[in-house]
Formats: structure tokens, C-alpha cells, sequence
């Protein structure tokens, strides 16, 4: 039987999703300890992140080799992330941020979408495909997780609910689909970049939680 791409990259990142779950910012958010402060710190930079991560996904439609995937990751782009961006804008709303002011990206925002940039568009199209598939899986799989438990907050279970979906997951499954595609064609010189990208990007995961959790900014 024939190893799916998706499943060799996620044995390189198990040890790194075992420390997100773990991590307080997600512990909080299932028993509902995480100060709502930390979690609007998280919210406006996600929605930060998501300007980025959309062009991020915008240039992989543009550089897909099959009209499906292009329909597919353009679709992605317009799509689930301005559902995102709907929620985001309830959540800052119950949280008393304005959305349309909100500050710059904190350090590890700003580096996780430079990455996704500089990969989208200096690296190959399967190496994009596997530098974005982080923030697709792995909040699918945390939202899993959460989910099991439920949050006794009302916010943190809204949050909750997006990622567990059907809606949800069904994105990540066809990006999983065309990860599992591309991968069964690259030599193995393009799929150790592959991997080394998603390694990359799951880190960048962790570090974006962290930093929420720390109230990242600035250090001058």
C-alpha cells in the first residue's frame, strides 16, 4: 500500500501538534480559564493573519497546475476565509474591539505570513500547498479535540464550533485530497521541501498560540 503525503507529513509534526494541544492558550479555551483578554489578543491577530494567509492561498490558485485546484484554493480564499473574518468580527464585537482598527501584526504574525509569502511564491506549487495545509489541518483537529470536552465559556465554545464543523472539516479534506495528489508526483528532493515547509508552518502554529498567550508585542 502506497504512503499518503499527508500522512508522512504528519508524522514529522505529531510531537509539535502533542504541544499545541497542551499548550494553555488551548487547555483555556476548553475549561474556560483563558482570560478573555489573551483571547482578544488572539482574535485581532488572527484576523491580521488572515489577510495575509488569503493572498497566501490567492497565489496558490494562481499557480495550480489543475483548473479544480485553482477553483479550489480561490474559492478558499473569498469563501472560508470571510466566513472567518464574519466570526472574527462578532467575536471583537463581544470583546470590544473596533475591527476596522486594529494595529499592526505582533512578531509572530508577521513572520508566519512572511514565510507563507516568500514560500507561495519563490518555492514550487506543491511546496505552497504544503506550507498553507498547517493552518487548515491543524485547527481542524484541535477544534476535534475541543470539541469532545466543550468550553463552559460561550465564546470559546462559538470558536469551537467553527473548526469542529462539517463545513470545516470538508475544506480540509479537499486540501488534503490535493496534498495527497501533488505529492504522489514530486521527486524526493521536492518532497523533503515539502516536508520541511509543513514542519515549518506547524511551528509557526504553535508560536502563534504562544504568542497570543504572552500578549506578544514589540520588544522596541
Amino acid at each position: 500500500m502506497t504512503t499518503r503525503t499527508r500522512d508522512v507529513l504528519w508524522s514529522d509534526v505529531e510531537g509539535i501538534y502533542d504541544e499545541i494541544l497542551h499548550h494553555p492558550f488551548v487547555t483555556g479555551l476548553r475549561d474556560g480559564s483563558l482570560p478573555h483578554p489573551v483571547f482578544r489578543h488572539y482574535i485581532v491577530q488572527d484576523a491580521l493573519y488572515l489577510r495575509g494567509y488569503a493572498r497566501s492561498l490567492a497565489a496558490c490558485a494562481a499557480r495550480a497546475p489543475e483548473v479544480d485546484a485553482t477553483v479550489m484554493f480561490a474559492e478558499h480564499a473569498a469563501g472560508a476565509v470571510a466566513a472567518e473574518r464574519e466570526l472574527h468580527a462578532e467575536l471583537l464585537g463581544d470583546l470590544g474591539v473596533d475591527p476596522d482598527d486594529l494595529g499592526a501584526p505582533a512578531p509572530a504574525t508577521q513572520a508566519y505570513v512572511s514565510y507563507l509569502a516568500a514560500t507561495v511564491h519563490a518555492g514550487s506549487y506543491a511546496e505552497a500547498v504544503a506550507a498553507v495545509l498547517p493552518c487548515y489541518w491543524i485547527y481542524a483537529k484541535v477544534g476535534e479535540a475541543l470539541l469532545e470536552a466543550g468550553s463552559p465559556d460561550p465564546l470559546y465554545q462559538r470558536w469551537i464550533d467553527l473548526y469542529a464543523g462539517e463545513e470545516f472539516q470538508a475544506v480540509v479534506d479537499a486540501v488534503l485530497d490535493e496534498t495527497d495528489r501533488v505529492g504522489a508526483t514530486v521527486s524526493d528532493t521536492e518532497l523533503a521541501r515539502m516536508r520541511e515547509h509543513f514542519t515549518t508552518t506547524s511551528r509557526y502554529e504553535w508560536m502563534f498560540w504562544d504568542g497570543a498567550y504572552r500578549q506578544e508585542t514589540w520588544p522596541v
